[in-house]
Parts: C-alpha cells; sequence; structure tokens
C-alpha cells in the first residue's frame, strides 16, 4: 500500500467532509470554465463528470430541503391560525349547550307574568326583578332574543307553524304572530321563532 493510500484511510469524517466541498466547488468552477469556454468560440475544459453529477444532485437535494420547509412553514401557519378560531369559537360558544337549557326557564317565566298580568303584590315583583336579572345573564353572555313580529319570513331564524289570512295592516310574507321566542348567541341561532305567517 503506497503513503498517499494510508494517509487517505487516515482522514477523519471532517475532514473528508472538506474535501468533499473542495472538490464540489473544483467541479462547479470546472463547469463555469467549460460554459465561458463554450460561449467564446473556444473549446469547454475537461473537467470531472462525477463531480458534476454529485453537484447536480446536492442542489436537486437543496432545492427538495428548502420545498419542504416552505410547506412546513405554510402548514404550521394553518394550524396557528385555525387554533385561534377554534379559541374564539370556544369563548363565544362555551355556554351554548347550558344557554340552550335555560331557554325553558325563560318561557316558562314569561308564561308565568302574562297569566299574572293583572295581578299585583310581592309575589309579582320578585317574579318581574327574576326575569329581568335572567335576561340580563343571557345578555352578558352573548344571547339575545330574535325580533320576529311584523318582520319579513327569514326560514333561517323563524319557524312557520300556520299561515294565517292578511288582517288590516298585515304584508303578504310577514309574521303574524310569536308562539315562542327565538334565541341567538352571537351571530349563531340558538333557537329559532315559532310564529305564524301572514299568507300570500
Amino acid at each position: 500500500m503506497s503513503d498517499n493510500e494510508h494517509k487517505d484511510e487516515e482522514l477523519s469524517p471532517a475532514e473528508e467532509l472538506k474535501k468533499a466541498a473542495e472538490q464540489a466547488d473544483l467541479a462547479e468552477e470546472a463547469e463555469e470554465a467549460a460554459a465561458e469556454g463554450a460561449g467564446e468560440g473556444g473549446e469547454p475544459e475537461a473537467f470531472d463528470p462525477e463531480m458534476a453529477v454529485a453537484l447536480q444532485e446536492a442542489q436537486a437535494k437543496a432545492a427538495e430541503s428548502y420545498d419542504l420547509y416552505v410547506r412546513a412553514c405554510a402548514e404550521m401557519e394553518n394550524i396557528r391560525r385555525r387554533c385561534a378560531e377554534d379559541v374564539v369559537k370556544a369563548q363565544k360558544f362555551g355556554v351554548e349547550k347550558f344557554a340552550k337549557n335555560l331557554l325553558p326557564v325563560v318561557d316558562s317565566l314569561e308564561k308565568a307574568l302574562e297569566s299574572a298580568k293583572d295581578e299585583t303584590g310581592p309575589l309579582k315583583e320578585g317574579m318581574e326583578v327574576t326575569y329581568k336579572q335572567l335576561i340580563h345573564a343571557l345578555d352578558l353572555s352573548g344571547m339575545t332574543p330574535i325580533n320576529a313580529k311584523g318582520e319579513k319570513f327569514d326560514p333561517a331564524v323563524h319557524q312557520a307553524i300556520v299561515m294565517v289570512p292578511a288582517a288590516e295592516g298585515q304584508l303578504p310574507g310577514t309574521v303574524a304572530a310569536v308562539f315562542q321566542t327565538g334565541w341567538k348567541i352571537h351571530e349563531r341561532v340558538l333557537r329559532p321563532a315559532m310564529v305564524s305567517v301572514v299568507q300570500g
């Protein structure tokens, strides 16, 4: 075994990497020189084809890695945006199920107050205060009643129960009466209003 072969076997990984980089640089310089020679009408200088192949493979690998990096950045941005949207939805609609379960309580209080409209005394006053406090609590949670009577029928927020003939001053396709109040939580319909609609 010659001294040169013995030296090649003793190269450390760092030295081998450095040597490979130097060979890649030499191959790139040879390729550029060949391109310049061909452009000037001269004969292109000879260069190591293996180094040219290695350079092309390295460039292809770098392009592939950059493409993966760009895709990963885009995916992370999409995940961040979706997480932010989920947090906003959770803050807005986290009490949706609980709020829907409270609506029968609101209905019962409204019917009780309607039945006791001619009554007076502390019992009715207590019911009115309780009802106002409950409506205020719902409002703080982002819940609002759906205004329906006299409005144009909208199937997105109204549920038609019956069609009625038009009375004086009523327009066809509008809500004649409300049987059950509808509710929204923010922009989402929690419960549509049950209504009667004027016939067209």
